[in-house]
């Protein structure tokens, strides 16, 4: 199934937390070796709900999900993904063109979207955005948080 751990790729970056949802057993744990090996601390799930259990409990930088998968497909964990977590960049990685999907999953909050099969190091750089799209809305977010001058009236 899934597997966690982080590679030397020789660059100098953070280990960014990388959740991959995909029902095909050899391709999610091939995807998660090969991200894996290219730096990242990735997890492989094999569903939606077992998605949703990861986001329980683990903070993620980005997540790379299938649209078609049984039990919970790709549009309907969207949903439930952003329902809990607004920022964390969701990348589809589909196998299908079906536009219509793609898009409802884009106005769902998907930031973008990947066709299967997608070399690696498109994938990897997808992520590498994300991830800082990610850090950027943090940013965003604590500034709103804190007031201006740094002190309250």
């Amino acid at each position: 199934m899934g597997e966690s751990g982080a590679g030397g790729s020789g660059k100098e970056r953070s280990v960014a937390r990388v959740l991959i949802v995909d029902d095909e057993s050899e391709y999610l744990d091939a995807l998660t070796r090969a991200l894996s090996r290219r730096g990242f601390d990735a997890f492989g799930v094999p569903d939606g709900p077992r998605a949703l259990d990861a986001l329980r409990c683990t903070e993620f930088d980005a997540i790379v999900l299938d649209l078609r998968m049984p039990v919970m497909d790709g549009i309907a964990t969207l949903g439930a993904i952003k329902g809990m977590d607004r920022i964390t960049p969701v990348l589809i990685l589909t196998g299908h063109g079906d536009l219509e999907r793609l898009a409802a999953a884009i106005s769902g909050g998907a930031t973008d979207f990947l066709l299967k099969p997608c070399p690696v190091e498109t994938l990897v750089s997808a992520i590498e955005n994300a991830v800082e799209r990610k850090a950027i809305m943090k940013e965003i977010e604590a500034s709103r948080r804190s007031p201006p001058g740094g002190s309250r009236p």
